[in-house]
């Protein structure tokens, strides 16, 4: 990617979305498209086709998704489903007709079978029935992937796919219905300690374990990938290390400083029992992560504690 060209990233207003933008005016690249959902509905096939033949972006990355935890992923399954097959049915198609020189699928590592070999493998992909919880999403986004390697097939397009991990960060969902494991917990903890109160309730049995990324770094990753990866093999993004959901409460319970006691609530589903990525592909190209997670926690906190804070301060005036 040339500093000028015109790169367009598809949901910046998401966390990977947002982290991207960071990431890339950072590094000097002055001629980003971004368009939100009111401006351009990605479910739309005529919208997003007007919007390509208007704009003929360069580069894209196609960080745009329906997404949530185990609670929304369970309870939302068509919508999972639909909206993110339309979503990147027409980005990648549009993409191959207006001439796009590459494009980046942010995928999952929840395409990964429920009981695959750990630390799952790129080559595990469709080798086993995948975890009932978060099938719509996980089929979707395979979906995804073949569409990638089929138009690299069929049109010598230049479309790669990366599968991170549990990501987390800057402007993550917070919202106890719809977010994922670690920004839930960082909001429980931090609400008992305001409140007060004796006990912190996290669902399950705190013995599934978990692999966690910092945004920050999935974009340094997917930015270098970027520039130098052109294979339409799928690349795992990942820190090569996990944690157990109990280890992550606890570490969690330090960083906000709360005195009460963890709660397991085992009537709640504990979804896969492991999901570590085998990162050794994107290791042989040349990257590595940077960001440990207990310093990522100490960053995503003190971010939630600043909107926490100004949200407050709006309210008052």
């Amino acid at each position: 990617m040339e500093k000028e060209s015109k790169i367009y990233i598809a949901g910046h207003k998401g966390l990977v979305g947002s982290a991207l933008v960071r990431r890339l005016e950072l590094e000097g690249f002055n001629n980003l498209l971004t368009k939100t959902k009111d401006e351009l509905d990605l479910t739309c096939q005529k919208a997003v086709e007007d919007f390509f033949k208007m704009e003929k972006p360069d580069y894209v990355f196609l960080a745009a998704a329906k997404v949530g935890g185990i609670h929304a992923n369970n309870t939302f399954k068509g919508q999972f489903i639909y909206e993110n097959l339309q979503i990147q049915n027409n980005i990648v198609h549009f993409s191959h007709i207006s001439g796009v020189k590459k494009l980046l699928f942010l995928g999952s590592s929840c395409i990964y079978p429920k009981f695959a070999f750990q630390p799952m493998k790129e080559e595990y992909l469709l080798a086993g029935e995948l975890e009932e919880t978060n099938e719509p999403y996980a089929i979707a986004k395979i979906a995804g992937i073949k569409m990638c390697q089929a138009y690299n097939n069929q049109y010598g397009a230049n479309f790669i796919s990366v599968m991170p991990t549990n990501l987390y960060g800057i402007n993550d969902n917070f919202d106890l219905n719809n977010s994922h494991v670690l920004p839930a917990l960082i909001r429980k903890f931090y609400e008992a300690k305001k409140t007060g109160s004796n006990t912190v309730t996290v669902w399950g049995t705190g013995q599934p374990k978990r692999e966690f990324l910092f945004v920050d770094d999935l974009t340094d990753a997917c930015v270098f990938l970027m520039n130098n990866y052109n294979g339409s093999e799928i690349v795992n993004i990942g820190t090569g290390e996990d944690i157990s959901i109990r280890e992550l409460a606890e570490l969690i319970k330090q960083e906000v400083n709360y005195k009460g006691e963890i709660v397991f609530d085992t009537t709640k589903p504990d979804g896969t029992p492991r999901k570590l990525l085998d990162v050794s592909r994107l290791s042989s190209i040349g990257w590595k992560y940077k960001t440990s997670l207990k310093e990522g926690i100490r960053q995503t906190l003190a971010w939630y504690e600043k909107q926490i804070e100004q949200n407050a301060v709006l309210r008052c005036i």
